[in-house]
Order: structure tokens, then sequence, then C-alpha cells
């Protein structure tokens, strides 16, 4: 009979994710994201803003450096173009269209791409822009078509594709209805094919007014959670970003699942991760040789006659009582099963009840699945609507999978919010927090110790309202993490040095000095006697020998010049230890680049023997 460490698993040596590591999602690879930038090159991109401000072509330039730099990091297997329109040279396959250059056909984000882009910005790039394409006619139906033909010729299979058009133009064809009704025709081809059509119109004077042409181009929003085409212009590069970058992310569902209210009433909600603690990329592992990536693949064997062991071959083993109770996947599969995956209301509870030392992992999202169930959104308002008014939370038994104990969350509502630009800050829907269960929540038992007098506590509350400010998690980046992609940065685009960053989580001293003043010096004599010293280290407590606690460092062993010199002529150097000959070689200013036994022995040979 082989070893049971060949035939069976032992459960516990099963490496399974904790709850509060859930995967990003349960969803299947369904293909690659595309994404198309086509940048209007006519001469209006290129005036500067009042002030000094940069141009819109340079705005664009940078949002989409910060995009392809972004994508190289998350997802670098997605595809990215850049096409601009209204430029006097023409660069498309086979040149089929005039006063359309394709700068980057769709492929994956790289380091030459980032620095092709770096070339296009500041002043200097858009001097080259102009000498390289030039501004001529406009023909934004054959820029779409040249967008479509980028589409066609990729064989790989795309999954979601966008295309984004930056301009400041809200006439492009400046009323030649011929142009207009072929641009309308294309994008409405375009969009029957599943491409998403988004408009990142830019600041113009006397404004820009999308109901001239682009509202008849661009595509409807793509759930009810969207404003569809925003009427106002971008006019700063943040406000650019955070609009690309809204558009830009695909929203992946965790799961979808039925959320069941009871009684037979059922509707789908799909499961979304809003926010994510940020880690370093796992390490790659690549071939010495070639530099490609290598691929582990794991398989069992007989540890007595070397057979390669399948999947039905294996069984999983428990340790009770000393005796080793084997059973099959399927048993093992059935025992963990506790209820279907779903949501299931249970009750509701006011707002108060739910407390912050609740809190024991990361919440998640919950939004409607219109297209699973006919309805849900409907039902769903109606519940998030009446949580909302009557301060209330959801209380739910919430099982992610089917091989997952079931967990109690609270669904707390939150309603639609919209910053000052009509852009969705917030969506709508229900935040599931996970509730503790008795053993999660500890008994501490705090030993008595002293406690502060009344003017001590009013003193530290000087200090505390002294140092506080208006915290915001978002203002605080991860220096570790900002360093580590500068690195990769610098390293991947030939940079001399990466670029600095500033840690934002060191405090900042000499501000805090200036506004505590002599509260500090004030509260140490109120707290610590005359004579402390807090930023001193104290003395070390050294045991005597005679009561074990150790012996006494041992003195200096010093060997004369002479004895030395016996040694070298007899050859027994060897015989001294390594501390006599190293303070043997700083007497005599023997020069040693080694700390080996033999290699002092050497030097000190090499200098006594002359």
């Amino acid at each position: 009979m082989a070893d049971w460490d060949a035939y069976y698993h032992n459960d516990d040596d099963e490496v399974e994710q904790e709850e509060g590591e859930e995967s990003a999602g349960d969803y299947k690879f369904s293909g690659r994201d595309s994404l198309v930038f086509l940048v209007d090159a006519s001469k209006d991109m290129f005036v500067k803003g009042e002030d000094g401000e940069p141009s819109n072509f340079d705005m664009t330039m940078q949002c989409v450096r910060s995009v392809y730099t972004s994508k190289i990091i998350s997802s670098d297997k997605d595809l990215v173009a850049l096409v601009f329109y209204g430029t006097e040279q023409s660069k498309n396959p086979r040149n089929s269209f005039k006063h359309v250059y394709v700068f980057h056909d769709l492929d994956s984000p790289g380091a030459q791409r980032v620095q092709d882009i770096d070339k296009l910005r500041g002043e200097k790039g858009a001097q080259q822009a102009a000498e390289t394409m030039g501004s001529g006619e406009t023909s934004l139906g054959d820029a779409l078509w040249c967008c479509s033909n980028l589409y066609s010729d990729i064989k790989l299979r795309l999954s979601h594709k966008r295309l984004m058009i930056f301009t400041c133009r809200d006439n492009p064809h400046e009323g030649d209805s011929a142009r207009d009704r072929q641009a309308r025709t294309k994008a409405a081809d375009l969009k029957e094919t599943g491409v998403v059509i988004d408009l990142m119109h830019l600041m113009k004077p006397g404004g820009f007014d999308v109901s001239l042409f682009f509202c008849d181009v661009v595509s409807p929003p793509e759930d009810e959670s969207e404003l569809g085409l925003q009427l106002e212009p971008c006019g700063k590069l943040e406000d650019l970003q955070k609009r690309v970058r809204a558009k830009d992310m695909k929203k992946r569902a965790q799961s979808r699942l039925t959320f069941s209210l009871g009684d037979g009433m059922n509707m789908a909600v799909g499961v979304f991760v809003l926010a994510r603690t940020a880690t370093k990329p796992p390490a790659v592992r690549l071939y010495r040789e070639t530099n490609e990536p290598v691929r582990t693949k794991t398989r069992l064997f007989h540890t007595q006659n070397g057979s390669l062991l399948l999947p039905s071959d294996t069984k999983r083993a428990q340790v009770y009582g000393n005796k080793q109770i084997v059973m099959e996947k399927e048993e093992v599969d059935e025992i963990k099963k506790f209820d279907d995956p779903g949501l299931v209301l249970i009750g509701f509870k006011p707002m108060d009840r739910l407390k912050r030392h609740h809190h024991i992992r990361p919440a998640l999202f919950i939004y409607p699945e219109e297209e699973q169930v006919t309805g849900s959104s409907c039902v769903f308002t109606a519940l998030l609507q009446k949580c909302s008014e009557r301060d209330v939370f959801a209380l739910c038994k919430y099982t992610p999978r089917r091989n997952t104990p079931p967990r109690f969350v609270a669904l707390v509502p939150q309603r639609e919010v919209l910053d000052h630009s009509q852009v969705q800050a917030a969506p709508p829907g229900f935040h599931a927090i996970f509730l503790p269960y008795a053993d999660d929540i500890r008994t501490l038992d705090i030993p008595e110790c002293p406690t502060a007098s009344d003017k001590q506590v009013d003193k530290m509350k000087a200090i505390v309202h002294k140092l506080r400010f208006k915290y915001r998690s978002d203002a605080f980046e991860n220096p570790v993490l900002q360093q580590h992609y500068r690195n990769l940065e610098a390293l991947a685009l030939d940079m001399l040095a990466p670029e600095s960053i500033e840690d934002f989580t060191m405090p900042k001293i000499q501000m805090m000095d200036e506004r505590l003043g002599p509260l500090v010096q004030e509260f140490k004599d109120l707290v610590y006697p005359a004579d402390y010293n807090p930023e001193g280290k104290p003395a070390a407590k050294r045991k005597p020998a005679e009561a074990g606690g150790g012996a006494d460092k041992k003195a200096k062993l010093e060997v004369s010049e002479e004895e030395l010199r016996a040694h070298v002529q007899k050859g027994t150097l060897g015989k001294l230890t390594v501390p006599v000959l190293k303070d043997a070689c700083k007497q005599f200013g023997v020069r040693t680049t080694g700390t080996k036994k033999q290699e002092l022995i050497d030097a000190l040979t090499a200098q006594l023997s002359n």
C-alpha cells in the first residue's frame, strides 16, 4: 500500500483564500478590452489657454499617457490605439483614408508607446506633431471608418470595445451636410457592431454645443446609473482624466446572485468591489536564456512505484480521535455546502444598531441586474428608497459560493451623488457590511494601569485640537507602492533616475511645532518627572556573573611582536584564534581585505617575514 501522503490530501494542506481576500471576480474570461483614442489634430487644439495653461492637445496627450501607464500596470493584455483626424499627412492601413493618421495600431501598451506619447507633449511635442502630421481637412466619417477597420483587423477575441473622441470643435465639418451624414451613418454602424462611442469634449471660446452634431454620434448610456453625454466640457486635466477613467473602467461584477425577499419574490443583483487593498504584483518566473515566462504544472506521483496519479486517485483525509477518516471529494463538497448562493432577506434594523466595531472586512456593493431578471431594477429602487427614507438597513444572509459558509450582512442604502459637473460621484445601491459572529468579538481583560489626571487630560485635549485636520483617505498614497512603480517606469523607459515621490504619510514636524507652541513642554512637565528624558535610551541592565546572569566580558588578548614573529617562523599562527589575529593586524597596522582566518594568517606572515 502506498504512503498516505501520496494517496490522500489533508484538508489542512489545501491553501484556501480567506473570506477577506476574495478574488476580484468569479466571472469567466470573455476576451480582451480595447480602447481607441480618436484625437482631433486641428489648429484649434493647439491653442494655449489663458494664463499659460496647457493646450487641449497637450491635455489630451497627458491623459492618453496616464491611460497607457495604468493599462501597463493593471491590465497589460488590453489593446489600445491612438488615431488623429483632421491631419495634413495620412497614415493608415492601405492609405485608404485621407487626413487620418494612425499613430498607434490596436495593440498592448508598452514602454515604447509611452515614449512616443512623451514626444508629443509640451511645446516641442506640439511643434513636432504639427511638423509630422500637420492640420488639414476634417472628415470624421473617414476617421470612424478607419477605426472600424482597426477593430476588424484584430483576430483576438474582444469583450469590450470603446472609442473616445477628443475634440474642442462642436461643428467639425462647418455645416457640410454630406460629411455630417456620412459621420452619423458610420457611427451607427460602429454602435451596431458593439463599439461604445464616447465624447470627451474640451473647452473652447463661446462654449461647446453638443446638440449641433455630436449628440447623434455618441452612444447612449450603458446602464441606468450613467447620465449619458455630459453637457459641460472639460477645462482642466484632472476633470478630463476623471471622466476618461470613469468611462474606461469596465464594470465587472464579482458575482451575480439571487436576492430573495420572501414569498417567492426574487430579483437578480450583482456584487461589486468598489475598493481593494493595493499590493505589489506577484513576481513572474522567467526562463534564464530566453527571458520568457515560465509556466508551472503540478502533478502527483505514487511514492513507491512513481506512477502518475489522476484526480480520481486522490482522496481527502481528516484525523479525528487518532484515526484517519478518508472521504471522497464529492463527500467533502457536500459537507461544505450550507445553502445555495444568494442573498436572503431576514429583516430590518435601525441604522443606530450598526456600530463601527462591527466592521471586520471590506464591504461589497450590491446593484440590480436587470438583464438577468426583468423588473429587478424597479424592486431594487423601491427597496433602496424606503430604507433610505426610514433610516434602516436590511439584515440578510449572504452565501457567496456553493461551498462557502454563510455570513450575515447589513445592507446600508446609498443614494446617487453627483458632483458640480453633474458627473456621478457615487452610484445608488447597497453597501454590504459584514457583521461579526459572537466568536469574532473578544472580551479583553485590561489590567489596572495608572490613570491620567484631569489637568493632563485637558492639556492633551488642547494638543489634539491644535493638530486636527480634515482627513481624506485618498490624499495619502502608499509610498512603497508608488516608489515600486516609479522604479519600474524608470527601468522600462530607460530613465536615468526614477521620478521622485513625496511621502505624505510622514508627519510635518515643523508645522506641528508651530501649531503647538509651548503646549508640548507644558504636557511634559505635567506627565514626566523633571529628570526624565523620553528620547534617551535606558541603560541596559546587566546581571552579575555570580548571580548566574552571565560572565563579564573577556579582556582582549594581546600578543607581542616577538611572539608573533616566533609563530611565523614556526608556522604556528593557526593555533591563535580569529579575534587574536584581528587584534594583531590592527595593532601592527597589517591591512587585510578579508576576515577569514587563513586570510589573516597570510597577511600577518607577509608583513612579519620581511
